[in-house]
């Protein structure tokens, strides 16, 4: 089964200025999302094979979208992320079936390798509500200057019936990261890990 687009809401942050200093070159995070209709609305169906398949779709355009919203190509990726938020008359589960079977294998073939677990946060609400889409880096998890995140919110989504999808990428880290771990240019990506 396809998407069902009501629309697309591509954003883009940049950070020029921390405490003061410049950050140089800047930081980007961005986010794409996707506001859909909920095939299985006010219904509790066991096979939501229906949602893995959109979830799949969703991962290719939404991940290539927020690439391209940074002008970079996709081995420039550092870091991804991933979340919904189900509307009234849908469930979790909903959310979890998008997310979490197939579109991960897309996403990291638009941001090129993708060893590391996607991070995901998934809620039910309805128009306006806020999300977190969580960061990490993409290749491996225990470079702690990536853990970060970005809101995402929607004034009119999403709305009874729907479901909205959102998939963030980064050029970089956060802005001056000083906790240590592992780096960017250390990560070897093996093992998503390190």
């Amino acid at each position: 089964m396809k998407s069902n687009v009501r629309k697309y809401y591509v954003v883009v942050e940049e950070t020029c200025r921390e405490m003061g200093q410049d950050v140089s070159p800047s930081t980007r995070k961005a986010v794409a999302v996707a506001v859909i209709e909920n095939p299985f609305n006010n219904q509790h169906v066991r096979d939501l094979g229906a949602l893995m398949d959109i979830g799949a779709e969703l991962g290719d355009v939404l991940g290539r979208k927020a690439v391209s919203a940074l002008g970079i190509t996709p081995a420039q990726a550092e870091s991804y992320g991933k979340a919904a938020i189900v509307g009234e008359g849908g469930e979790l589960e909903h959310a979890a079936a998008i997310l979490h079977p197939r579109l991960g294998a897309p996403l990291r073939e638009a941001v090129e390798k993708g060893a590391a677990l996607v991070p995901s946060s998934k809620k039910m609400g309805g128009m306006g509500s806020t999300i977190d889409v969580p960061l990490g880096h993409k290749d491996a998890a225990y470079v702690r200057s990536h853990f970060d995140g970005i809101e995402v919110r929607l004034a009119d989504a999403p709305r009874a019936g729907e479901i909205l999808v959102a998939v963030a990428v980064t050029d970089s880290g956060r802005p001056f990261p000083r906790v240590g771990g592992l780096t960017h240019k250390d990560a070897v990506g093996k093992d998503g890990l390190r």
